[in-house]
């Protein structure tokens, strides 16, 4: 029953040490359409090249979100280790 008391103030003392930081949401980007006609393929070159483009910017945005995401949970889970360890110390004393 006392480890039941302590779980409310374990939160608490937890949600107050830990930095709040928001959740990135990383969207992929969207493969760039190309008509199987020739002739469509040719009359839209430009467009068609242009959403290339935009979808590799896109992709190494993506990457990069996806990179800073992963290096920022790892750092928050190092941390949350770190809290429960000493949180399981505490309760076992």
């Amino acid at each position: 029953m006392k480890i039941l008391q302590l779980i409310p103030y374990t939160i608490l003392l937890m949600s107050l040490l830990l930095p709040t930081v928001t959740n990135a949401i990383c969207l992929a980007p969207t493969r760039p359409y190309v008509p199987s006609d020739p002739v469509a393929a040719a009359a839209y070159a430009d467009l068609i090249k242009a959403d290339f483009e935009t979808y590799f910017r896109e992709a190494q945005a993506y990457f990069r979100c996806v990179d800073e995401e992963r290096a920022r949970t790892f750092a928050q889970a190092c941390a949350v280790s770190e809290s429960y360890a000493k949180f399981l110390r505490e309760v076992n004393r």
